[in-house]
């Protein structure tokens, strides 16, 4: 197993990411689109979701494939991303057939940054139209930390970012993951500036500061009486890619198993105050030479690029105006 040429999302031959943030918002968008339509999945763990057309992933449902999928800042007005993306796609073709319409399936995710100090006082609804910009914005190649759904995102302590990773099985399958963290938890152990994700991390891809020392596994990491209710504001949301061919039963297995990432990488995660979701996106170009052995190496892989994804968007994070928390290289850089 190794890291794929560009340890991103992008490595998983045919998908695409697209950025698009207002600096004065403190805000932004994100897509992966594929050149055409994918399996997708999702599993939703956190207590506080926002999500648009997560209903039609589930293994019962028609829909068999979608076209893309957003991740967005903006709480519930940012869902109005997957408008913009939905709209661009029509323009060129892309959609569902019913008769002689097109419709395009954007399943979407949002996180909440309305307090991050950033302008929120639109007479516009911004989204739909960063949306169409991150769908004119989509590469193999794309922008980490305060970019995108990241632009305006915190944890607990440290500002938030865009993160991604990826793994090359040996059975010839690529994993990715794409994470926008804007947790409620920590990605780093006290004050040391260790990340959480420290054991999966590969060479230096987030700073190589080693794994965090024992702490009482009893003591709060803090104080959730007045956490709770700062303007250190919540949702953690990603998408694990993978060219395997999967059915929709076999991608939400893996969205659920792909939550164990988020799990070793953010202290507390899942709470009643992040909406953590992750989508999964199966490209279906290799298929499983034995059904059972290379999906569980395909739930590690997920996890594992998870992981270390939520760990490069906290350390790839800028310092911006206005900025309501230092980023991690600013304190511990």
């Amino acid at each position: 197993m190794k890291v794929g040429p560009r340890n991103l999302i992008t490595d998983v031959a045919g998908l695409r990411v697209g950025n698009a943030q207002d600096e004065n918002l403190k805000s932004g968008s994100t897509v992966l689109i594929g050149d055409r339509p994918f399996v997708g999945a999702v599993h939703v763990m956190g207590g506080a979701p926002g999500t648009r057309e997560t209903d039609l992933l589930a293994p019962d449902k028609l829909a068999g494939k979608v076209d893309a999928f957003v991740l967005s800042g903006g709480s519930a007005f940012g869902l109005d991303a997957a408008s913009g993306v939905a709209n661009a796609l029509r323009k060129i073709g892309r959609g569902y057939p019913a008769g002689s319409a097109r419709i395009p399936l954007v399943p979407a995710a949002i996180l909440f940054d309305l307090l991050n100090g950033g302008d929120k006082n639109w007479d516009q609804n911004p989204y739909a139209e960063l949306g169409t910009e991150a769908m004119a914005n989509a590469s193999s190649d794309f922008e980490l930390g305060s970019f995108g759904a990241g632009t305006g995102a915190t944890t607990g302590n440290l500002k938030g970012g865009l993160g991604s990773a990826s793994l090359v099985l040996d059975s010839g399958h690529t994993v990715g993951a794409l994470v926008a963290v804007n947790a409620f938890g920590r990605t780093t152990s006290g004050d040391t500036g260790k990340f959480w994700a420290a054991p999966w991390e590969v060479g230096d891809e987030f700073g190589d500061r080693g794994v965090a020392p024992k702490s009482d596994p009893l003591e709060k990491p803090f104080n959730v009486a007045t956490a709770a209710f700062t303007e250190k504001t919540n949702t953690t949301i990603a998408i694990i890619a993978t060219d395997a061919k999967l059915t929709k039963s076999q991608a939400q297995r893996l969205a659920v198993i792909a939550h164990a990432g988020m799990a070793r990488a953010i202290n507390p995660s899942h709470t009643l105050l992040d909406g953590d979701v992750v989508f999964v996106a199966a490209t279906g170009d290799i298929a499983l030479a034995d059904a059972v052995q290379d999906q569980i190496m395909l739930g590690f892989a997920a996890s594992h690029c998870l992981s270390r994804a939520v760990a490069r968007a906290v350390y790839e994070a800028v310092a911006k105006d206005k900025d309501i928390l230092p980023t991690w290289c600013q304190k511990y850089g």
